[in-house]
């Protein structure tokens, strides 16, 4: 099979196990996450399958939503509730300080990524380091948040949803909200709830996905790879093009004609293209190829990104 799978990750698994979960399920090996929960966090993790596994570093770098429920009042050595208490203290903040310093995160931010997470220094990944009792230095990353929706605020307790940029961790935020407050701050919860254009309310968990397979309607199931380049022009091979699109190749402009499902391409007309932009391309069957940018030195269209049959 392959396409995406939008995966409801429940509490008590990792990516990983839902991952080798799935590879049961669907009977196949080329399966792959595009962003890893923590195992007590919940909520979307878009599964690639097949040549869709491709698509696993695209998918990650898109932008995130979440729901968290922040503790005021208590600082862990991983940044939320799972972990060892290293420092309580009593909540002082009213309600509307605490809603001025959460939204004082809005924006661009330096965030020090957290000693509990997989991140990698010198080869280790930092929480393989942190199970050993080492602490050793990180580089601020600049993050941004989008948004911040306080939902509801019942001290010390604030649940809020945050839309952010990718590689922003919740749980440091969490953390430096509560270090602004001067009381300290754990994440208590947390729900991704939506991951690029893949959102929760459309994904399906695990339990659901082996009952699909087990009637055999799970292919059903799967989002096309070309659902992810929607927002791209499409465009197919005529002639000569065909021959040079199955090997990969660059292909000229005259090659290629506006696609769409709805009508024959002989119907449309031949667009023009601007230097860097990037087209979906369909074979003559209107089958999904690829992906390949204008490059306008060469006058000719470069492949980024094959989805090839021959590859699946």
């Amino acid at each position: 099979m392959n396409g995406i799978l939008n995966v409801y990750k429940e509490p008590g698994f990792t990516s990983h196990d839902v991952v080798a979960k799935l590879r049961g399920i669907c009977k196949q090996k080329k399966i792959g996450h595009t962003g890893t929960l923590d195992p007590e966090a919940s909520g979307v993790l878009p599964v690639c399958l097949g040549n869709a596994t491709k698509l696993c570093d695209l998918l990650t770098d898109k932008d995130k939503e979440y729901r968290a429920v922040l503790l005021l009042g208590v600082e862990t050595d991983t940044q939320d509730t799972t972990g060892q208490i290293l420092t309580e203290k009593e909540v002082n903040a009213g309600e509307e300080d605490v809603r001025s310093a959460i939204l004082s995160f809005v924006g661009p931010y330096d965030q020090i990524p957290p000693m509990y997470s997989a991140l990698k220094v010198n080869g280790q990944k930092l929480c393989d380091l942190a199970r050993k009792g080492q602490v050793v230095e990180r580089k601020s990353r600049r993050i941004m948040i989008h948004s911040i929706e306080i939902e509801d605020i019942s001290l010390p307790r604030v649940t809020m949803r945050v839309a952010c940029s990718r590689g922003t961790y919740i749980r440091t935020l969490c953390h430096d909200i509560g270090q602004k407050l001067g009381c300290g701050g754990a994440m208590e919860r947390l729900e991704r709830t939506r991951s690029g254009n893949f959102k929760a309310e459309d994904a399906y968990r695990l339990s659901e996905l082996e009952a699909f397979a087990k009637e055999g309607s799970l292919e059903e199931k799967l989002l096309p790879v070309e659902s992810v380049f929607e927002q791209l022009d499409a465009y197919q091979v005529q002639g000569d093009g065909q021959k040079l699109l199955e090997n990969g190749n660059w292909l000229y402009a005259d090659l290629v004609i506006p696609y769409t499902k709805e009508k024959t391409a002989a119907a449309c007309e031949r667009g023009t293209f601007v230097p860097e932009q990037q087209l979906r391309i369909y074979d003559t069957d209107g089958q999904f190829t690829g992906i390949y940018a204008w490059k306008q030195e060469e006058k000719r269209l470069k492949p980024v990104k094959m989805f090839l049959g021959k590859e699946q």
